[in-house]
């Protein structure tokens, strides 16, 4: 677990899938999360209108994706070339949160997730903004590694 919370916390953009009338839309946003006993949870806020929230008004069940550590590599041929990285990519349902006081705590936790930083927020503040909670039901993380150097081959001499 220790592994994705490191990945949460160094990614900075995730990409929110949603469905709209069978048409899938992606967005990237920044995020907060919170993980309490294995559940892991995620704040995005955003406009207070928008095609985004009513896509989510129809639909909520949403996919999502975040990555980190992402560095290209190199090989001896095309085939061998690739990228490295870290990600999480996951399932859940959106719900617009009303509540002022966990409007608070989204916009609470965002902030210190993409700044490391404690801010304070009030009610007025986060009027002018929404606020989406991402219940997941499900995730998986992935690293996939650059290749490490060829083997040394040593001719033994007799």
């Amino acid at each position: 677990m220790a592994k994705i919370v490191e990945i949460l916390d160094k990614s900075k953009v995730i990409h929110l899938g949603l469905v709209d009338d069978g048409m899938p839309y992606i967005v990237p946003m920044n995020y907060g999360y919170t993980m309490e006993d294995g559940k892991l949870t995620i704040y995005l806020h955003g406009a207070p209108e928008g095609y985004k929230l009513d896509v989510i008004r129809k639909n909520p069940t949403c996919c999502f994706e975040l990555e980190c550590d992402v560095e290209p590599f190199e090989g001896k041929v095309a085939c061998q070339y690739g990228t490295s990285y870290y990600s999480i990519i996951g399932r859940g349902k959106v719900e617009i949160v009303e509540d002022p006081a966990e409007k608070i705590k989204g916009m609470t936790v965002l902030m210190k997730t993409q700044t490391g930083k404690d801010f304070e927020f009030n009610e007025r503040l986060v009027t002018i903004v929404s606020v989406m909670r991402v219940d997941v039901s499900e995730f998986t993380a992935k690293h996939r590694p650059a290749p490490g150097p060829a083997p040394v081959k040593v001719k033994k001499e007799s």
